[in-house]
């Protein structure tokens, strides 16, 4: 089984969660990961029911990192509310990835302006 698919989907499913209203969007776009990765259904349908706690996070690549925070971001606004709840749920995150929290008030407010590249080099180069 791949533990960094699983991980990262255990995290965007608490994501989820953290408004106390998993959308239906929310739910295909976890989904999607686990098919583009071809990781089991049967496994997400198990850590939606009982998330797992979220551990160290520290023994990723940069590049794996990067995905884990930009997938939350695009969580976030996949049913266009933001919530402040998501907001602290992210900046937790971004720390245990070792990210500077404020890399997720620069995700935020520049969300849909700047391609995937443009975060992933700002991310990597000014908030590690």
């Amino acid at each position: 089984m791949d533990i960094v698919t699983k991980k990262q989907l255990n995290i965007l499913i608490q994501l989820a969660e953290a408004d106390k209203h998993f959308a239906k969007i929310e739910r295909e776009m976890i989904f999607k990961i686990a098919r583009d990765r071809k990781f089991p259904e049967e496994t997400v349908t198990d850590l939606i029911r009982n998330p797992e706690p979220i551990d160290s996070l520290g023994a990723l690549s940069p590049d794996q990192k990067f995905e884990y925070l930009m997938s939350s971001i695009e969580l976030v606004f996949a049913d266009h509310n933001v919530f402040e709840s998501e907001i602290i749920f992210c900046k937790n995150i971004a720390i245990k990835l070792g990210f500077k929290k404020g890399v997720i008030d620069f995700f935020i407010e520049n969300f849909g302006k700047k391609s995937r590249e443009e975060f992933r080099e700002v991310a990597l180069t000014e908030y590690m």
